[in-house]
């Protein structure tokens, strides 16, 4: 006889409480993207329009639903990867995966800080991560191969050159949110093979008068 204890599936969630979950977890990931890891639970509740007790009994405090967040913005990337190396044209999905991450870091304000600021991310992360990394090393050893890069190239250098744009994002969104646009096929050009043709500069320089918006917008916000 066996006696072994079984164990129960979990409990689906009502259709009107999954119905509140995805719209706690829109309106924080939208409010994360819009104004980093300073809104509160609270402040999610009102852009769900929900109730406060709604989003306490779906998410015990503000570090679960960032890593909730977190976790979809991942498993995004590493589709956006695979994706990527589906494109036949060896600098064609370089460009196209840069360009991806790119925009979903410089429009993204609390990406960033969640990835630093999480304390238990790298080991929460790591199997998606694992997901990331062999697709993104294969897609940038044939874009070697075929020498559409300069040689030396590796998948850690891909990650300065996002937080470069992520860095000019964080400058420029209060003056001209599009401007980090302009610097993406700079930073292409600058890993891609001698002799190959290079990008166009699709978007204009920032004038100086914006450059001085942007360094008082970014001093009066660390003073706050």
């Amino acid at each position: 006889m066996n006696t072994a204890p079984t164990v129960a599936p979990p409990r689906r969630l009502r259709a009107d409480a999954a119905r509140n979950q995805q719209r706690i977890l829109e309106a924080g990931a939208r409010l994360f993207a819009e104004r980093g890891l300073e809104v509160t639970l609270d402040d999610v509740a009102e852009a769900a329009q929900v109730g406060v007790g709604t989003v306490y009994r779906r998410f015990a405090n503000k570090r679960e639903l960032i890593a909730e967040v977190l976790e979809r913005n991942v498993n995004a990337m590493a589709e956006a990867v695979e994706q990527a190396y589906r494109n036949p044209d060896p600098w064609a999905s370089v460009v196209e995966i840069f360009e991806w991450v790119c925009e979903h870091t410089a429009a993204n304000r609390g990406f960033g800080e969640v990835l630093f600021e999480l304390p238990d991310a790298n080991e929460r992360f790591e199997s998606m991560r694992d997901r990331i990394r062999p697709a993104m090393e294969m897609l940038i050893g044939r874009a070697l191969q075929a020498g559409e890069l300069r040689d030396g190239v590796t998948a850690t250098d891909f990650f300065a050159l996002v937080n470069m744009i992520e860095a000019m994002g964080t400058l420029v969104r209060s003056v001209r949110p599009d401007a980090w646009r302009r610097y993406v096929p700079m930073l292409l050009d600058s890993i891609r093979a001698d002799g190959r043709p290079r990008l166009p500069l699709t978007v204009p320089a920032l004038t100086d008068d914006e450059v001085r918006a942007a360094k008082a917008a970014c001093f009066a916000a660390r003073k706050r």
